[in-house]
C-alpha cells in the first residue's frame, strides 16, 4: 500500500510563491510516475503535472506553464511542486497523486491533500 502525505500549503498573496512537498512511501518507485492534481470549491479535480519517476520528464497542464515547476528527489521519493506568481485562482485543495508506469495506467493512489489559498 502506497502512502503519499502532502505538505507546504498555505496562504500566500498574488504573485508570491509556494512549494509543496509529497513523500511517497510502501513500494519500490522505480517505474512509477508521481503527479498533482487540484480541486477548487465546486469544480471537479483537475490535472496539474506530473513527472516520470525513471526519466524526471515533466508535463504540465497549460495553465501552469512557466508559473509551476515540478521535481523530484528520487533519494527521498518526494516530488515537489514549485509556484510561482500565483493567482487567486489557484486557490484549491492540492493533491499528490502516483500510478504505476506502463501504458493505460490510470492514477490511483492519492494523498490527503493540502490547502493553497492565494489572497487579491
Amino acid at each position: 500500500q502506497v502512502q503519499l502525505v502532502e505538505s507546504g500549503g498555505g496562504l500566500v498573496q498574488a504573485g508570491g510563491s509556494l512549494r509543496l512537498s509529497c513523500a511517497a512511501s510502501g513500494r519500490t518507485f522505480s517505474s512509477y510516475d508521481m503527479g498533482w492534481f487540484r480541486q477548487a470549491p465546486g469544480k471537479e479535480r483537475e490535472f496539474v503535472g506530473s513527472i516520470n519517476w525513471s526519466t524526471g520528464s515533466p508535463y504540465y497542464a497549460d495553465f501552469v506553464k512557466g508559473r509551476f515547476t515540478i521535481s523530484r528527489d528520487n533519494a527521498k521519493n518526494t516530488i515537489y511542486l514549485q509556484m510561482n506568481s500565483l493567482k487567486p485562482e489557484d486557490t484549491a485543495v492540492y493533491y499528490c497523486t502516483g500510478k504505476l508506469n506502463y501504458s493505460g495506467s490510470r492514477w490511483s493512489d492519492w494523498g490527503q491533500g493540502t490547502q493553497v489559498t492565494v489572497s487579491s
